[in-house]
């Protein structure tokens, strides 16, 4: 099943397989409940059909957490642009996975809105990255795609300065709905990463969930361990995909990121 949420005169609604959820009903009534109990819900949750904009699958009430150093692929470059290199070694390979906060729900992009680079960095990528999305039992129950804009020159400063690398205004976008799913659909799902300027195609990648290092479930069990989440979470599981250090965003840039089924567009400011 496919949730979308949806911008129409009268505010924002959700919708399942295109049919509109009951008035009131939310993507946290969704997550309050177990994974097992959701199929019965969404059927007697929808009506008509829905057609209005699309806007990011989450409401304000979740936030978005990532995760880190969780491909070799990353692990390598992050070592190579940062001051600390034998940090990002450690973490790899270390039983205890980077989990660190990205953005609110209210500060989340949806499909074709505007992701941004700071101003006071000269070195700036998207990270593509499949995002599960987790119900307040800690249970992986979809997933959808991500960008996890980044500010390379800024975090390979200092380790420290993670946060302001990573979470600004525009930093994070999420698309362009949620598939529900359990973990072992997602085990091997491609990601592609493609980044257009003037109409033309300057980086493309591609990669699999199944490289990642860490299992799906562990991330999630992680980021449950001390944590309550009463309204669900998200969860960005890491990059696999990352341009050549030559390249930067530049305003007006194109990002295209794919996640098995899912397409999401976002324009560059």
């Amino acid at each position: 099943m496919y949730l979308t949420r949806h911008m129409t005169q009268t505010g924002a609604v959700w919708a399942a397989d295109s049919r509109r959820l009951r008035d009131g009903a939310s993507l946290a009534d969704l997550l309050a409940l177990p994974a097992s109990e959701m199929g019965r819900w969404l059927a007697a949750a929808t009506g008509a059909e829905l057609d209005a904009p699309l806007i990011a699958p989450i409401d304000a009430e979740q936030e978005v957490w990532a995760a880190g150093v969780t491909y070799l692929r990353s692990r390598a470059a992050r070592e190579q642009e940062s001051q600390s290199a034998d940090v990002y070694a450690r973490v790899y390979g270390a039983e205890r996975p980077e989990i660190f906060h990205k953005a609110a729900g209210w500060r989340v992009m949806g499909p074709e809105q505007p992701v941004r680079v700071r101003r006071d960095s000269a070195w700036n990528v998207p990270e593509p990255e499949m995002t599960l999305v987790i119900n307040r039992h800690g249970e992986v129950v979809g997933y959808c795609a991500g960008n996890d804009v980044s500010s390379r020159d800024i975090e390979g400063e200092n380790p420290l300065y993670l946060p302001q690398a990573k979470v600004y205004d525009g930093s994070c976008a999420l698309g362009p709905g949620i598939v529900l799913a359990d973990p072992e659909a997602m085990r091997a799902l491609p990601v592609r990463l493609a980044i257009l300027r003037g109409g033309t195609e300057v980086f493309a990648g591609e990669t699999s969930t199944s490289q990642m290092a860490r299992g799906i479930e562990e991330l999630a069990a992680y980021l449950f361990r001390e944590l309550s989440f009463p309204y669900g979470a998200f969860l960005m599981t890491g990059t696999g995909i990352i341009p050549p250090d030559s390249f930067t965003l530049r305003p007006a840039d194109v990002v295209r990121i794919s996640v098995g089924e899912l397409t999401l567009v976002n324009p560059v400011q």
